[in-house]
């Protein structure tokens, strides 16, 4: 096996994107990007966004936290009117959470400002156009490599 054919181990592959992306997960979370959100709010937000109309107990379950602290995260979203609550239509019993208008617009300026992060390091001259022209591919690549696990 040559060089070349390593490089396209699948295994090696994978370890690359993981460290690749893992690091840049967690450079751009810990740069401030203004706003108000802890990370377990915004998780919930982004979490609930996604997953549409849920309960809070199907919420922690998907997030993997407890119920009780998806209960405070929660609160506290309500509190600032970035969750809203309604009866469950199939079960009156039940409360069904959704994101609010006011979550959406701090999701997307959260979202907006991370783009923006990432788009100055782009263009701070650290990448040749051949590079960018690469990053440019690997977008859809990787969306499409999280749809296939």
């Amino acid at each position: 096996m040559n060089e070349d054919n390593e490089d396209l181990d699948p295994g090696k592959v994978a370890a690359s994107l993981l460290v690749g992306v893992g690091a840049l997960l967690r450079r751009v979370r810990q740069v401030p990007t203004g706003g108000g959100l802890t990370m377990p709010e915004r998780t919930a937000l982004s979490h609930l966004e996604r997953s549409g109309p849920t309960t809070s107990s199907a919420l922690a379950r998907e997030v993997q936290i407890t119920a009780q602290a998806m209960g405070a995260t929660l609160a506290a979203l309500r509190s600032r009117g970035l969750v809203e609550r309604s009866p469950d239509p199939d079960d009156g019993r039940r409360v069904v959470l959704t994101v609010g208008e006011a979550g959406r617009r701090e999701l997307r300026d959260k979202r907006n400002a991370r783009t923006e992060l990432i788009a100055q390091a782009l263009a701070g001259g650290a990448f040749t156009p051949a590079e960018l022209e690469q990053l440019a591919a690997a977008g859809p690549l990787l969306d499409r490599l999280a749809q296939n696990i």
